[in-house]
């Protein structure tokens, strides 16, 4: 098992490198304020405060940058703060960030100094297949009643003529 962890850490980390080395395309700078949800391909760097939900590739909160909302990624790289729930392939909170909220992510990267609170939760890679439904097929009461095996009626007994 631990072969394939090394395999996956690898790829990661490649993965990694190249979104890491791509052009920042949006900045929100540290003067302004965001009210509302936010959705952007590539990369984007947030200086500023936002009020609302965030969907992307790549984003960089700086040290200045402050979001309160959920946010959906691929990959987060924290300095700053955010209050909310982070669902991400790759998370990385840096000494100066603050998290408060769920954090569910496949690769999570602490630096001491960093502060976290609330729920971590590991995420499955998206390759791999969805869960197996239950026999019980959702409902409540444990497993699903099958229907009674019916067998041969016993032959009647002769009556004398």
């Amino acid at each position: 098992m631990a072969l394939f962890r090394k395999k996956e850490k690898d790829r990661a980390r490649a993965g990694e490198g190249r979104a890491s080395n791509m052009p920042i395309s949006s900045i929100i700078s540290s003067e302004m304020r965001v009210a509302g949800d936010i959705s952007f391909k590539g990369k984007a760097r947030i200086d500023g405060t936002v009020k609302g939900d965030i969907r992307g590739e790549y984003l960089v909160i700086s040290e200045s940058g402050a979001i309160q909302g959920n946010l959906q990624l691929d990959t987060l790289v924290c300095h700053g703060r955010v209050e909310g729930d982070i669902r991400a392939e790759m998370i990385t909170a840096h000494s100066t960030a603050s998290i408060n909220g769920c954090l569910t992510a496949t690769n999570l990267t602490v630096e001491a100094g960093a502060t976290l609170e609330g729920e971590i939760k590991a995420a499955r890679r998206q390759e791999t297949p969805a869960p197996v439904p239950t026999p019980s097929g959702g409902k409540k009461g444990g497993a699903e009643k099958k229907p009674a095996a019916t067998a041969a009626a016993p032959p009647k007994p002769k009556t004398a003529a």
